[in-house]
């Protein structure tokens, strides 16, 4: 006989349980932006509970595995058997949903039904700030509408996500704080690696961010946009006798840059970045430059935590509100005939920075603060998940009237 099993029932104590937490998003390497907003997840679940095994979702797992040393565990879950997938599921004790912007049309339904999945079998679900729209198809409507009404915890990164999940018919609470990935830090980018890159020092440099139409900037004219951003490249060059470096977030973001450059009439003053960087890096990339003028969410959340005077360049709701809560110049669009007042903007915007950098800063603090508040909740559902857990061990030592049940009772009788 054990030396536990020779203690009294009600003396005895449960073992420690180390979580097996699952994240779930658009992890691969597919965009800078998806994967800095995975590191800033890890960290945050890594902090909290260290002794966790984290098991990532990824549509790449063969790049997260080599990316992302804080995973224990990734499983694919794109062209894979589905039964791999749900045996994964199955053993979690909690799946993190994002963040990033994955509810939208097409999109959603095929992330949400993972969701479901984990549900099904028990595992508590947090949607830890993701983003929401545009939502225009039934079938994704319906998956949004059912499947995060019964999750545990429902966050968003911005007000536009809160209305879009609103309008869906989500009736119940949901937290909006801000993208996870202002908690990124940031990594060297060393004289070395710019030079390697082409880029002359003893310049100013602008940083700009192009990007594919798509179903997140659908009502985008390549020509038109091409033609517009390349005005306002030349005109940087000529004003701050700079080079624009061209900075893609996402693969598909190079042939636009390559467009945009072609449509200069100073192209020798322009430079893309064809190295492959961690979002770390890129981040620190940041600090090289002078000025930031761009259309990638990330690239401008990367360049405002720098400090750097940034321009954004809307095309959906994520940049507009990202623009508005940063106090920066509240443009309307992304059209050739708002040209003139596109430079005059990236004019004043140079002028009046050093005035203008302390509120940013203040804002900045303030955003942080918000997506700090996404790790607290899910801190707290963690301790939730413990208490639940610890009640069922100590229910199962000491016999009949002993408090019962559990996280995974308490969801599958809901």
């Amino acid at each position: 006989m054990t030396l536990a099993a020779q203690q009294p029932q009600s003396l005895a104590q449960p073992g420690p349980h180390a979580l097996r937490i699952g994240v779930l998003g658009s992890y691969g390497g597919f965009n800078t932006g998806d994967e800095s907003i995975l590191t800033c997840v890890l960290g945050c679940l890594r902090a909290h509970r260290p002794d966790a095994r984290l098991v990532v979702f990824s549509r790449d797992a063969e790049h997260t595995r080599s990316h992302h040393r804080d995973a224990d565990e990734v499983v694919a879950w794109e062209n894979v058997a589905q039964r791999q997938v749900l045996d994964a599921l199955s053993g979690l004790d909690l799946l993190v949903l994002g963040g990033g912007g994955i509810l939208y049309d097409s999109e959603a339904r095929r992330y949400l039904r993972l969701v479901r999945a984990a549900q099904n079998r028990g595992v508590r679900t947090f949607a830890y700030a993701v983003g929401a729209g545009p939502l225009h198809e039934a079938d994704d409507r319906e998956a949004v509408r059912t499947v995060l009404q019964t999750m545990d915890d429902v966050v968003v990164r911005d007000e536009e996500s809160r209305l879009v999940l609103e309008e869906v018919g989500l009736e119940r609470e949901i937290a909006v704080t801000a993208d996870p990935a202002l908690l990124l830090s940031p990594e060297p980018f060393t004289t070395g690696m710019l030079l390697a890159e082409g880029i002359p020092g003893g310049h100013r440099l602008v940083g700009m961010s192009v990007r594919e139409p798509g179903r997140a900037a659908e009502k985008l004219d390549e020509g038109d946009y091409h033609a517009l951003l390349a005005d306002v490249a030349d005109f940087l060059v000529r004003r701050l006798d700079a080079y624009v470096v061209f900075m893609p977030m996402e693969r598909h973001d190079v042939r636009h840059a390559h467009a945009v450059l072609s449509h200069m009439s100073a192209p020798d003053r322009g430079r893309i970045l064809h190295g492959a960087y961690s979002p770390g890096q890129v981040l620190g990339f940041m600090r090289h430059l002078d000025l930031a003028v761009g259309m990638r969410l990330h690239f401008l959340i990367f360049a405002a935590l720098t400090g750097l005077p940034v321009l954004p360049l809307p095309y959906a709701g994520k940049v507009f509100d990202f623009a508005r809560r940063t106090g920066a110049p509240g443009l309307v669009g992304v059209a050739r005939e708002q040209a003139g007042l596109l430079l005059a903007e990236v004019d004043r915007l140079w002028d009046e920075y050093p005035q203008r950098r302390g509120e940013l800063e203040a804002r900045m603090r303030e955003l942080r603060e918000l997506a700090r508040e996404t790790c607290v909740r899910c801190r707290a559902l963690l301790d939730d998940i413990d208490g639940a857990q610890d009640a069922a061990a100590a229910s199962h030592l000491c016999g009949p009237g002993a408090v019962r049940g559990g996280p995974r009772e308490a969801t599958l009788s809901s």
